[in-house]
């Protein structure tokens, strides 16, 4: 994985957690939504583990914080606004002190990022919502560049308790895409579904493993995706440019360009190309807009 090369600003505006005195009984003000998950010991493995499909974002905070409520409220909006670019696990320190103390976290608040399971140091303090959005954008882009382009579900904390990618019969797939090691990673996702061909976390698994296989060789993505809008381009260049769009977050315009070829295209070629878009598909959240909209326009294309 490429190294994280995103680091947030000095720490102005937070409390140390050494001088803090001991939690009081006043109810916390967590924040909940769909793209909002409180991190517990029992479910923060699983919330990590989340990171392999999309970017997470861990908020460790504590209701005793100046402005907290204030830091809090603007960061679970921009989860909110995000609409699945990213989740945002919320941990209490007062709480939950056991986990802040493992990745040693001195501080609240404090947010980090983490991408395939590797810590990525945001911010430490009180920032405004346009410094937030200037961090987390860099680490979007750090995702994208290692591969982590999945889109986050909406979840609660029940549902990240019993997440079931935390299957065992997953980690060898999930830990050989952490390490960039695509191709390992397709070979267990698809022996996992020649055992059980309905399985969803491995169909969407194999999709963005063989998505990233493709392209991780690829450094300059403009010439490859200036080849494939020339007139009569080979379904070979159509279906790389498409895979350099999807993987960017240009998903609308990778889909679009594979429906205009089936449009044009028949018989063997036809096919290559619908499989693969379907096959993109799957490397996405099926409620996408994206999605929705490419696949009434691929029904449209073929019938």
């Amino acid at each position: 994985m490429t190294q994280p090369n995103v680091s947030g600003p000095s720490a102005h505006g937070a409390v140390d957690l050494s001088a803090t005195v001991p939690p009081s009984a006043e109810a916390s003000t967590a924040v909940t939504g769909s793209y909002v998950v409180e991190v517990t010991e029992q479910n923060f493995e699983s919330v990590v583990r989340l990171s392999i499909q999309h970017p997470v974002v861990l908020e460790f905070y504590s209701p005793r914080a100046p402005e907290q409520a204030r830091s809090s409220a603007d960061l679970a909006g921009l989860a909110q606004s995000a609409a699945g670019g990213w989740l945002l696990g919320r941990i209490n320190v007062d709480t939950v002190p056991q986990i802040a103390a493992s990745l040693q976290i001195n501080a609240v608040p404090t947010v980090i990022g983490v991408l395939s399971g590797q810590l990525v140091p945001l911010w430490q303090g009180s920032l405004g919502k346009a410094e937030m959005e200037s961090y987390l954008g860099q680490l979007l882009k750090l995702a994208v560049a290692n591969g982590v382009i999945g889109k986050a579900k909406p979840v609660s904390a029940p549902e990240a308790e019993e997440d079931p990618a935390a299957d065992p019969k997953y980690d060898a797939a999930f830990e050989a895409m952490g390490q960039g090691d695509y191709a390992t990673a397709l070979t267990e996702f698809m022996r996992i579904l020649e055992a059980d061909p309905t399985d969803a976390i491995a169909k969407a698994g194999k999709a963005q493993s063989g998505l990233m296989s493709r392209i991780s060789t690829v450094l300059d993505p403009g010439p490859l995706v200036a080849a494939a809008d020339q007139p009569g381009a080979s379904p070979q260049a159509i279906t790389l440019a498409a895979d350099l769009e999807v993987a960017t977050g240009k998903l609308a315009e990778g889909f679009a360009r594979l429906v205009a070829a089936i449009r044009e295209s028949a018989g063997d070629d036809r096919d290559v190309l619908r499989k693969h878009l379907l096959e993109l598909f799957d490397t996405q959240d099926p409620a996408d807009p994206a999605v929705l909209t490419a696949r009434r326009d691929l029904a449209t294309a073929l019938f």
